[in-house]
């Protein structure tokens, strides 16, 4: 091997996505690298180590083709950057940013380095308003935030790649606002019919033209799946804070993303952590995750849902575990609710959003909205305990009032959690259609509302014979 600046020709090691060069010096961590090919293509990649020795490079395109002894090597001197346009909006890319929908190339305004910036507490701004995305079971029970990261929690075979089109083709702001929003897509890991599924459903809802979607297919590599998220956010904040637009940041799946990180720390030789997955996988989802919020002084914002699936439906796994430390909630998804035909299959007894208290009620949703998702919460609660009294005595043996709920779970499930794939419903609806759930229990059992409330929204409903 010989030197040119800082070019090399010959690779001492390939293994797997990493590779091996030995006496290179003046080296960066993240910075990126071209592999020049003998038939003139390039490949990028970045440096994850350097020591005096040597360097270890991780390609986005994968080694397969590569001759290690021919292959010319160049060290750009810069990190990762992309190329930021608000003419990405309407467009569809690659995992690493690369236009895949044949239409003109983007041009840059500026650049950014895709890692971010470490964003300071001290400037941050606490969430408070709403966005509506027209799922009752959401904007209801788990309101969404601006500036909020609320993940949601599925498993396989659960219609979580439907529910996220569904979030991202009606999520909007309230009143005047409406039109200074924008969402980021980013599939990770996803088959091709995914990804016709996403695209076609966006242009036949209309939504396509206010979407930047990032696609990394199940074909790519999966090394490319690191920067996937990384590109999205970037994008995500220069709308945000440059061009004052509230951005909903869609991420899925985030278990292929950390599936992805585990290949490359085995491909590394590293120490495993739990299940195979890297000891410091929980910073590394942190370095995304807190790229969401407001900032002081900024009209943007960034908000984030993140979409995993639990392997074997386990909510210990520790892509869920890490996940659930780092966000503020969790939406998750019932297998037996699907069962039964509901879409979406939203449990709302395990899901959580931690900071709707603060963002629903008196000039945000309606006065009585905290009283209502509370009394409902709890209403279904008492239905699971007397399903389990009637699977031992038998329905026939309750009392009047607990036949009220099981009829109320019942209704609770088909017509307020479910709703159609298009369905898009306002938040005075869901409000209006959660009172018309409650209105099926007696007056007695509603403890958790005012009197004036159940006045003014209750329905009388006459007892069935």
């Amino acid at each position: 091997m010989f030197e040119i600046s800082k070019e090399r020709i010959g690779i001492n090691s390939i293994k797997g996505p990493i590779l091996i060069i030995e006496g290179v010096k003046g080296v960066g961590y993240d910075e990126v690298v071209e592999i020049k090919l003998e038939d003139g293509s390039e490949r990028r990649g970045k440096v994850l180590e350097t020591s005096d020795d040597f360097v270890v490079l991780q390609l986005f395109e994968g080694t397969s083709g590569i001759n290690p002894k021919t292959s010319r090597v160049r060290f750009t001197g810069k990190p990762l950057e992309i190329g930021l346009s608000e003419k990405m909006l309407g467009r569809v890319f690659n995992g690493a940013g690369k236009p895949i929908d044949n239409l003109f190339d983007i041009i840059p305004e500026t650049y950014r380095n895709v890692n971010g910036e470490s964003l300071n507490p001290v400037v941050r701004e606490y969430p408070r308003e709403y966005i509506e995305t027209g799922i009752t079971a959401i904007d209801l029970m788990n309101t969404l935030v601006r500036g909020q990261k609320l993940p949601i929690f599925s498993a396989a075979g659960l219609p979580h790649n439907e529910l996220a089109a569904q979030i991202a083709a009606q999520a909007k702001l309230p009143g005047e606002e409406a039109g200074n929003f924008a969402v980021v897509f980013a599939a990770m890991g996803i088959k091709n019919d995914d990804a016709f599924f996403f695209i076609n459903n966006f242009e036949e809802r209309g939504a396509l033209k206010n979407v930047v979607m990032f696609l990394n297919l199940a074909n790519d590599p999966p090394i490319e799946r690191i920067v996937t998220p990384r590109v999205a956010l970037t994008v995500a904040e220069y709308l945000a804070y440059d061009k004052g637009k509230h951005v909903l940041v869609i991420l899925t799946d985030m278990t292929s993303y950390c599936e992805a990180l585990r290949e490359i720390a085995n491909a590394r030789g590293e120490v495993p952590a739990r299940k195979g997955f890297p000891g410091y996988m929980y910073s590394d989802l942190a370095t995304i995750y807190e790229r969401a919020g407001r900032v002081k002084g900024r009209e943007g914002s960034i908000t984030q849902v993140p979409i995993l699936t639990m392997p074997n439906d386990d909510i210990t796994h520790p892509v869920p575990d890490l996940t659930g430390y780092i966000t503020e909630g969790q939406i998750v998804l019932s297998r037996d609710l699907y069962g039964k035909g509901i879409y979406p299959p939203i449990d709302v007894l395990p899901s959580l959003s931690r900071l709707m208290k603060d963002s629903i009620g008196k000039g945000y949703t309606r006065d009585d909205h905290p009283h209502l998702f509370m009394q409902l919460y709890a209403s279904y609660a008492r239905v699971k305990e007397v399903r389990s009294i009637a699977s031992i005595v038998g329905e026939e043996e309750l009392t009047p009032v607990d036949k009220a709920y099981l009829r109320f779970g019942n209704e609770f499930e088909r017509n307020f959690i479910g709703q159609g794939f298009t369905e898009d419903r306002s938040i005075e609806y869901s409000l209006g259609l959660g009172w018309k759930m409650l209105s099926i229990l007696p007056k007695t059992e509603l403890s958790g509302l005012k009197e004036e409330e159940i006045e003014k929204y209750y329905i009388e409903i006459k007892e069935e014979v």
